[in-house]
């Protein structure tokens, strides 16, 4: 957790393995998207960040753990899209100054309109992560408030001309709740939209927070929904959880310090 100049607070994660050193930055103080299941949106939304405070995210860590960085993913705290130009400053920056690899940039968003298409305008050869996280249109709205008023439909339509723009496969990312969206339908569901598109799916088992009472599939929900997926030729993964302990997932830290009496 990090003091900015203000006193705002934000989080990073550095994600270590025996090959590189990844860390997940954030680009907004809270985030004003107010997705159910994130501890991020049930706090307030404050400020969007600088380019140097994302930048300084960065580098902290690095040298924190006294190793080099060579993976930025853009999936800490709020919505990287409502703070574009920051954004793409700070990914120049992490790519020209800091020497980090564009195919090792990623960038992830919940979908806001018209901004996936100025993302490929700048022809990028960054990851674009889409967080999904449902099948339909009525389950995604009652995850993510904002796809109300931004499709399901509207947000792939603009994922395929990304990719028509970019040649850059998308990543979806889906946090799988159980009994909630892990069904083998919702496999079959998500595979008919996905089917003909270049993408890989990322499922991520989901990370309980104190505010809501979703739970956590069980391994063997998450290995059929995996499963279901792979027999409609749909390439996806399991994201490997890790930092439970810390309270790692997105806004789980800052909100635990938030609450904790002074």
């Amino acid at each position: 957790m990090l003091q900015l100049a203000d006193g705002q607070l934000i989080e990073t994660v550095g994600i270590p393995t025996a090959k590189r050193l990844t860390v997940c930055v954030s680009s907004q103080v809270g985030c004003p998207m107010a997705c159910e299941f994130c501890a991020t949106g049930k706090g307030e939304f404050q400020r969007n960040l600088a380019c140097h405070e994302i930048v300084d995210q960065v580098l902290t860590v690095q040298e924190d753990f006294q190793r080099r960085v060579g993976n930025v993913v853009f999936m800490g705290m709020g919505e990287p899209l409502l703070n574009l130009d920051a954004v793409l400053a700070a990914l120049r920056s992490l790519n020209q100054d800091i020497g980090i690899g564009q195919r090792s940039l990623t960038v992830s968003t919940v979908g806001i309109p018209g901004q996936i298409h100025k993302l490929a305008q700048q022809k990028l050869q960054i990851t674009l992560a889409v967080s999904l996280h449902a099948s339909n249109q009525a389950l995604r709205t009652q995850l993510v408030p904002s796809a109300k008023h931004y499709t399901l439909e509207q947000l792939l339509q603009d994922c395929r001309a990304y990719v028509a723009t970019t040649g850059r496969r998308v990543t979806f990312e889906y946090i799988v709740l159980a009994g909630i969206n892990d069904q083998p339908e919702h496999a079959l569901e998500l595979a008919h939209h996905l089917r003909g598109f270049q993408s890989h799916v990322n499922l991520i088992p989901y990370n309980p927070i104190a505010e809501v009472n979703y739970q956590r599939p069980a391994p063997k929900q998450l290995q059929q929904f995996l499963a279901c997926l792979e027999a409609q030729h749909i390439t996806a993964s399991i994201r490997r959880s890790r930092g439970l302990d810390r309270d790692a997932a997105c806004g789980q830290l800052r909100a635990s310090h938030l609450l904790t009496p002074k």
